[in-house]
């Protein structure tokens, strides 16, 4: 299948370039630029992203261009572009001010294959300090703003482009279709990157990587685990053995109702109490990342119990997804490590499973598509993202028993209140954060003194980024007043109206 490959500089728009990518249906890959993949013959271009640091800075990313530059197609996005500049000789200078928001394209030549059917006066979204003062004899100017000059340009002889703006972002209004122009028209990359597809080549993958042994997946409920396991089950059938554990922090009732659902699609289930297990390493654990590694340690235990239970199981599958795994590397500068997954990074030398990912390549909508592809019933595709750390991460102190009592009873009437309400398919995620702080408040004519909870809803696409759901405030009054007159142990509730970036949708 053919592949783009972008390279990521640490951009906080990264993720988007390889969205539009393959809204395209073409199949694309990130990487940190200072670990290039091997080039094969699959992969028909190369996108450098933006990046917060200056090309000028002594510390500034620098990648190895050797199998690249003159002999793929190369697309250089904002730093790109002017790395690609000072590169070849030419200046790149701090801007008087910073070029950042809407702008429109002043001038465009359509000549280049790059710049076709862009439009003078395209708006286009600038995110940079540095801007390019000039440009080697042998670039050539292909777009201009009224700010800049060298908005965009092109290598001659060769079929490298660069541009300072990001066309991935939806404030750059043709920047699909400057997209479209590279990836199809100057990549020829065949659009073949579908659902169909995914799941056609995934069952043969799973069959050539398992053969006839014994799979053992873990089900969460979620819509990850679900698509992955159909998918297996449509690979190898009666050799995959699902596994759904209650580890204690999960939605109120749960663990019952996620049972029950999988009945009547052929999964072979077996439900496992972990309960107090999970309460166990978690007692007195405050720190966010050491509740994160915990959890993900008892998780493979108990995996690693029942699989003793599964005669020659020799797999172990996950439903990790792109985002996890990108969340979970870093790259130089920004794109630190935001926190571990607790489905990355593989497992213990003790643990004798081989692991199988057979989503790990997809975004969250992706993985929805092929759930739909594989008719899975909408009540499981459209449920809400759930951390797999469960509420312990949402609790943002020590997790007890009777902590997590709370937090589902404050949890269920949101997230019911916005199923009555026709506003759960609005929202991309939603939950509850029960705060280490203690509020004053009266209730009759009793002064109490007792729990503050977080109410948090975003809208998203893939999780990447998020805006804050702006939700009526009747639903919100009504809602709030039914937290605090049935739930025991709150009498404050306040909403998030943090974005991400910079916030991220949980709190841990």
């Amino acid at each position: 299948m053919d592949k783009i490959i972008v390279l990521d500089f640490g951009s906080q728009y990264t993720q988007l370039i390889a969205r539009k990518v393959r809204e395209l249906n073409i199949y694309c890959e990130i990487h940190p630029f200072n670990k290039l993949p091997d080039l094969g013959n699959d992969v028909k271009g190369v996108i450098f992203s933006g990046s917060p640091f200056s090309c000028n800075a002594p510390d500034a990313p620098v990648p190895d261009m050797s199998g690249i530059k003159g002999r793929l197609p190369l697309l250089a996005v904002c730093y790109g572009a002017q790395y690609l500049a000072k590169w070849g000789g030419g200046s790149v200078e701090q801007s008087g001010t910073r070029e950042y928001g809407r702008a429109n394209l002043r001038w465009v030549d359509n000549s280049s294959p790059l710049m076709k059917d862009i439009p003078v006066g395209s708006q286009v979204w600038m995110s940079h300090g540095d801007t390019i003062q000039s440009i080697p004899a042998n670039y050539r100017c292909i777009c201009s703003t009224d700010n800049v000059q060298y908005a965009g340009y092109q290598i001659d002889g060769e079929e490298t482009y660069a541009i300072q703006f990001h066309p991935e972002v939806h404030h750059s209004v043709d920047g699909l279709t400057l997209l479209r122009n590279f990836v199809v028209d100057i990549c020829h990359c065949e659009q073949t990157w579908t659902p169909e597809s995914f799941i056609e080549l995934t069952v043969r993958q799973i069959r050539e990587q398992v053969g006839d042994d014994k799979v053992i997946l873990g089900l969460s409920g979620g819509v990850d685990s679900s698509v992955a396991a159909v998918l297996l089950n449509k690979a190898i059938g009666h050799n995959l053995h699902c596994i759904f554990v209650d580890n204690g922090l999960l939605r109120k009732n749960e663990f019952q109702s996620v049972l029950e659902s999988y009945k009547d699609m052929g999964l072979n289930v077996t439900g496992v109490d972990a309960k107090d297990r999970f309460y166990g390493v978690l007692a007195g654990v405050t720190d966010p990342e050491k509740k994160r590694k915990a959890i993900g340690k008892t998780f493979i235990d108990v995996f690693d119990d029942a699989s003793k239970e599964v005669a020659d199981a020799k797999w172990l599958a996950q439903g990790t997804i792109y985002p996890d795994v990108i969340e979970s590397s870093s790259v130089k500068g920004p794109s630190q490590t935001i926190k571990s997954h607790h489905n990355v990074g593989g497992l213990p030398d003790y643990m004798k499973l081989k692991l199988v990912e057979p989503l790990r390549s997809l975004f969250k909508d992706e993985v929805r598509r092929v759930g739909r592809q594989l008719g899975i019933k909408q009540e499981l595709i459209g449920r809400h993202p759930f951390p797999g750390p469960g509420l312990a991460i949402r609790i943002l102190s020590d997790v007890t028993p009777e902590k997590v009592r709370i937090l589902q009873e404050v949890d269920d009437i949101f997230v019911r209140g916005l199923r009555d309400n026709g506003l759960y398919d609005k929202v991309w995620q939603a939950g509850a954060m029960l705060l280490p702080v203690q509020s004053v408040g009266v209730m009759g004519d009793e002064r109490t003194y007792e729990s503050v909870v977080a109410l948090r809803a975003v809208e998203s696409v893939d999780g990447m980024t998020a805006d804050w759901s702006h939700l009526p405030y009747d639903f919100l009054a009504k809602v709030s007043n039914e937290i605090i007159n049935r739930v025991k142990g709150v009498n404050r509730v306040v909403y998030d109206i943090s974005s991400k970036p910079p916030a991220t949708i949980e709190w841990e």
